[in-house]
């Protein structure tokens, strides 16, 4: 008699992991403001250990310390750059 063949029960389940869309946020006279998913890379492609936040502030002064994040330094110099939103125009076609 031939040894009973073991039975495998599988259960599939299904699941869904909701991604948060990135959303820029130009700060007045402060900081740009990076929140949601997103990764952040030197000029190499090397990512920036983010530590797992999901929001960060990055410089727009150029005084920051630690940049290219934020450190407040911006409130220390007067930095001052208010950028209502605006519409750009449509690319101009490479040739």
């Amino acid at each position: 008699m031939a040894p009973a063949t073991p039975f495998y029960a599988i259960q599939m389940t299904s699941v869904s992991i909701e991604r948060m869309p990135s959303k820029i946020i130009i700060n007045a006279n402060g900081s740009i403001r990076v929140e949601g998913e997103f990764e952040i890379t030197d000029a190499d492609g090397q990512a920036f250990g983010l530590g797992g936040r999901t929001a960060i502030g990055l410089c727009r002064c150029g005084s920051s310390e630690n940049k290219p994040f934020c450190d407040g330094s911006h409130r220390k110099v007067g930095f001052q750059s208010v950028c209502p939103a605006r519409d750009l125009p449509p690319p101009v076609p490479k040739p």
